[in-house]
């Protein structure tokens, strides 16, 4: 009996699990409130001033001015991340499981992610 228990717990752990996502990519807080990932998909909401979106764990990405950072503006400005996530089918991510800050370097010499650096004039 506890063997079928486990089966069945495991059953319904294995699709929650499988729903998460592993997206690597510019981080970008570019203003208050304000954040989204930029990867090689193209970019994520992750929390928008103004609409109330709002991934879930949001609160789980560190500060990352005590990384590798670049300012554009103020204490705003975006670094290279791994995160897992959860998205919403709608180009927003609405769970934040875990981010793992990486170095600039990381995301300057991948390809697929050079379009955020030359976004902007």
């Amino acid at each position: 009996m506890a063997r079928l228990h486990a089966l069945v717990l495991m059953m319904l752990l294995v699709p929650a699990a499988a729903q998460a996502e592993k997206r690597c990519g510019w981080l970008d807080n570019p203003a208050t409130a304000t954040w989204s990932l930029h990867d090689a998909s193209g970019g994520w909401i992750i929390m928008e001033s103004g609409s109330g979106y709002k991934a879930e764990g949001v609160d789980r990405i560190p500060d990352l001015t005590t990384g590798e950072y670049v300012y554009t503006h103020a204490v705003h400005g975006y670094a290279c991340a791994c995160m897992d996530v959860d998205t919403d089918g709608e180009g927003g991510i609405s769970r934040i499981r875990s981010v793992r800050q990486l170095p600039l370097s990381r995301c300057r010499s991948d390809p697929a992610l050079g379009w955020f650096l030359d976004k902007d004039p």
